[in-house]
């Protein structure tokens, strides 16, 4: 689990609601209204780099273990040279639009040197226009972790770190797979906080044999570090994963689970880290910018392995997909073929893509963002808006789209009432 998964390529989950679902459009001639753009959303980047340690057991990314043949360091040049040509085959989708934050995911991206990650930098800097302090995350794993090795992905141009501990207990690392101990991640986040401004923790809870009491040490662990950014996930079972074959004993039940959330909300807040995501708590001044902008449902471009993107343009939304593979990603993206796959969203998908990313925000967005994100006239949204306020899952008023405390509980059931007809449900 990692701080910027989304472009990353989940499919969406479509969540069941028992309540009865009205239409996102409204009015007899909103089926032929299509999507005009005033402007376009704001513009995110997001690198994909694909190559860990190991690939951990609950892991759903498209992370791939390195497997030097005879000690063969890893091919970062290779992969240099086709992210720079997927750049480039993409610039005229986004010519002219500049870019607000850069996510460098994984995998795990501290496995590559920090002159490769400059070089990368430089890359980008020379293809597309960065807004003047723009946010440029690198996703670390303590198991890559040396002295000064952090110090080094600052001076490349590196302006946050977010830090996959998962835990600082030794027994739930070892359950996890992970190839770090407690010592080492520890080291890595006060090294981080030396080195950066802004930091991100990544924490996973509802691990095998975990109580409420291991919790609190790891929530106390990580906050005595001082982390300006939190990030916390239910661990889960996903698809195509050795956790989803073969789950591990242990696993807190769902009341447990429930109570680990208000734990970790409770000791969040008395920190001073406040809740502003599902799953991300800051400090004032350090939210995730690149993740605000998925939420907001703003444009991000994906490049590298598996990476998806989302691009819109005067009169459609695109979704688009790089090979995952490393080997094939690197040899289509050389003669200019790094997308595996390109689809448009149809109009009626959207009230519901927006949905599913706006309300997991705890203050909500302002409605006419629906319009500006999506293209689409606010009466696509109104019937379904008035329905989840009258079952008191939405703030009441037509200004801003914001969950209530009963609506952030029920997230699923919210996000539900925008699906289209004849969705699953």
């Amino acid at each position: 689990m990692a701080e910027g998964g989304v472009p990353r390529g989940r499919p969406l989950s479509i969540p069941v609601v028992d309540a009865r679902r009205l239409s996102a459009a409204s009015g007899p001639d909103a089926a032929s209204d299509g999507i005009r753009f005033t402007a376009l959303p704001p513009l995110s980047l997001y690198v994909h780099l694909p190559w860990c340690l190991r690939k951990c057991p609950y892991c759903d990314f498209n992370s791939h273990e390195w497997k030097a043949p005879d000690g063969q360091a890893l091919p970062e040049g290779e992969l240099l040279q086709a992210l720079r040509a997927d750049l480039e085959a993409a610039l005229p989708r986004v010519w002219g639009r500049r870019v607000s934050s850069v996510f460098i995911g994984g995998g795990t991206p501290s496995l590559f040197s920090p002159d490769a990650i400059g070089r990368l930098l430089e890359d980008i800097r020379a293809r597309l226009p960065l807004n003047p302090g723009c946010e440029i995350t690198l996703e670390a794993n303590p198991g890559t972790f040396e002295r000064e090795r952090f110090r080094a992905f600052r001076a490349a141009g590196v302006t946050r770190l977010s830090i996959g501990v998962q835990s600082f207990d030794d027994a739930a690392l070892a359950a996890l797979g992970r190839v770090h101990d407690a010592a080492q991640a520890r080291a890595a986040v006060e090294e981080a906080a030396q080195s950066f401004d802004t930091f991100n923790i990544d924490l996973m809870y509802a691990l095998p044999g975990q109580d409420l009491g291991s919790l609190r040490r790891d929530l106390d662990t990580a906050l005595a570090l001082a982390p300006p950014h939190l990030s916390v996930y239910h661990l889960t079972m996903e698809p195509n994963t050795r956790f989803a074959l073969h789950p591990p004993a242990g696993l807190p039940d769902d009341d447990l689970a429930s109570d680990m959330l208000d734990l970790i909300t409770e000791t969040t807040a008395e920190a001073g880290l406040a809740r502003y995501e599902v799953s991300a708590y800051a400090r004032a001044g350090h939210r995730c910018q690149h993740n605000l902008n998925y939420w907001q449902f703003g444009d991000y471009l994906g490049i590298g392995p598996g990476a998806h993107g989302k691009i819109s343009l005067p009169d459609r939304v695109l979704r688009t997909t790089c090979w995952r593979e490393p080997a094939r990603y690197i040899a289509e993206a050389l003669q200019g073929r790094a997308l595996s796959g390109e689809r448009e969203l149809a109009a009626q998908d959207l009230p519901f893509e927006f949905m599913l990313n706006a309300l997991r925000l705890k203050d909500g967005v302002p409605t006419s963002w629906f319009s500006e994100r999506c293209g689409l006239p606010r009466r696509w949204i109104e019937p379904a808006v008035l329905q989840a306020q009258r079952q008191g899952l939405l703030e009441p008023g037509l200004i801003e789209l914001r969950p209530t405390e009963r609506g952030f509980d029920f997230l699923n059931d919210l996000q539900a009432l925008f699906l289209p007809p004849g969705a699953p449900g």
